[in-house]
């Protein structure tokens, strides 16, 4: 197909291939020596030095239209104009002679909401990915496309860090002016997907549409459900419901209408992957997925057990590999929204209710704790924060989000849970973690409706309302402080824990006092 590249300044390249099949892109990239396939069809590659996000090397441009509204600090970090353009120029100049790899696409399931998107590729197998992570246009939508966003990857290309302007030879810089996310020295191609996401969480809420870091699914009655998470909280997995139908596993948009999936793909971690515990991501693993850093034995065989380049392993495949998809990508509004934890000190209620208050504060605050092996030099537990349950791709002030949520639970009267997925009985070290078949038991129970007319307790630190029953759950475990034999203990750990949420919720400036007082007590 002919294509125009004249507007971005690309010119002098080899060949433009637009929209290729999935066995074509997966023929070019093997032919181009990119990746090998396995025994299962997926084609694995090797991201090279970079097996994951480079937060330090994200950069969005300083323009009159972000100025203002972006929340510049170390998440956000701020970039000249001048320093984009040198960039840019440089890319244009190493794209010469060289074969490209288009992707043209939506972003965004409800058409009212879409941004098409262009992903002009170095490589092969990132267009693959960019083809089965975002929506794939039908033959009419790609003969009247019209780009408003481009994402340009040229993994190839390294900077010289500080002498270009920027921290080392990777970048991904963000240009809300000239619509173009210009990425270059790595070849993870995760970049792609979050810096379109983060692109989407500034232009949604303008729209009055609340963007989230988030995996939905529907039950059969058509109930939506919303599942908000940190990494180890059991996002993917309990939004994997046999009995629902997945909407989507990372990234949706909640307006007036309903909820709708970002993607048309899913980006899963495969480390640990085994079929008897990740039946639908095991089997969507086939012909078309890329795998990322995975390792293969001498008979191309995947051992998803091995670590020994990154923790961080990944297959992304189109979503209608799923077999209980809702593959229009589209949800009503949701009654029931979930906030999961991985509360390690085990202080926090397997489950409890909010307020909307209570609600903004800890969605705001987006809490879990890490634990030993999960980062270097962890060897107790400790507590980590993310605003908004993803802070790294949330450009605007954290609170902008917050309202936008609460304006959604007032208005729908949606209920909000905290599921804690972590420990009890004395914490990480000492108890041990609440079981899957219980998590799944008080998420069930809170999704049909079955903790409506239960009583509840409100804690005396966190505030939160604790039921006193729920089915399929022992009662003893519902109030944490039974779990523990040494109850002084038990408090103490929890204040250590709210002291913990307080100082982190001091960095938020300007709060109503009502959102403020919903913390814990200290």
């Amino acid at each position: 197909m002919c294509v125009n590249l004249g507007y971005l300044g690309i010119k002098d390249y080899r060949n433009v291939y637009r929209n290729l099949p999935v066995s074509t892109l997966v023929e070019k990239a093997l032919e181009k020596r990119e990746g090998v396939l396995c025994e299962n069809g997926a084609i694995v590659v090797n991201t090279g030095k970079y097996t994951g996000r480079s937060p330090e090397d994200r950069f969005i441009v300083r323009q009159k239209n972000t100025e203002s509204k972006i929340n510049w600090g170390k998440v956000n970090k701020p970039i000249e104009e001048q320093v984009f353009d040198s960039l840019y120029k440089q890319v244009l100049e190493y794209l010469k002679d060289k074969d490209l790899y288009i992707f043209d696409g939506f972003v965004g399931a409800m058409r009212e909401h879409t941004l098409q998107i262009r992903v002009v590729c170095e490589y092969a197998y990132e267009c693959l990915f960019a083809h089965q992570l975002f929506i794939r246009p039908n033959k009419e939508e790609l003969d009247n496309f019209n780009a408003e966003f481009t994402v340009i990857a040229a993994p190839g290309f390294k900077a010289r860090g500080k002498e270009d302007g920027v921290n080392s030879e990777a970048f991904v810089i963000i240009n809300f002016d000239k619509k173009v996310i210009l990425i270059g020295g790595t070849q993870y191609a995760g970049e792609i997907k979050k810096s379109v996401f983060t692109v989407m969480n500034f232009l949604l809420p303008e729209k009055g549409v609340f963007p989230m870091h988030a995996s939905a699914n529907i039950g059969k009655s058509g109930d939506t459900a919303i599942f908000f998470g940190l990494s180890g909280t059991g996002k993917t997995t309990l939004s994997a419901d046999p009995n629902r139908n997945l909407i989507g596993d990372d990234e949706h948009g909640w307006c007036e209408k309903g909820v709708f999936n970002f993607e048309g793909g899913c980006y899963a971690k495969t480390i640990k992957l085994s079929r008897e515990r990740e039946k639908e991501i095991y089997d969507a693993i086939r012909f078309g997925t890329v795998l990322e850093n995975v390792i293969l034995d001498e008979n191309k065989k995947t051992d998803y057990d091995d670590e020994s380049i990154t923790e961080n392993t990944r297959a992304a495949y189109p979503i209608n590999y799923i077999d209980n998809a809702e593959l229009s990508g589209v949800g009503e509004i949701p009654h029931t929204v979930i906030f999961l934890t991985a509360d390690a000190f085990g202080v926090m209620p397997p489950i409890s209710k909010l307020t909307k208050e209570q609600a903004m504060y800890h969605f705001m605050s987006g809490y879990t704790s890490k634990v030993a092996g999960t980062e270097r030099g962890i060897t107790e537990p400790k507590a980590t924060f993310s605003a908004c349950f993803g802070e790294p791709f949330m450009p605007m002030n954290p609170a902008v989000y917050a309202e936008l949520l609460g304006e959604r639970i007032e208005k729908h009267g949606t209920n909000v849970f905290l599921v804690n997925t972590g420990w009890l009985f004395g914490g990480y070290g000492k108890g041990d973690r609440i079981k899957l078949s219980y998590t799944r038991a008080m998420i069930s129970a809170a999704l049909e409706g079955k903790l409506e007319n239960v009583e509840f307790e409100e804690h005396p630190i966190f505030k939160v309302l604790m039921p006193k029953e729920c089915e399929g759950v022992p009662k003893e475990l519902l109030n944490p402080e039974n779990t523990w034999e040494d109850k002084e203990a038990y408090r103490e750990k929890a204040i250590e824990l709210a002291n913990n949420f307080t100082e982190n919720f001091k960095k938020f400036k300007n709060v109503p006092e009502k959102i403020v007082q919903a913390g814990p007590n200290v």
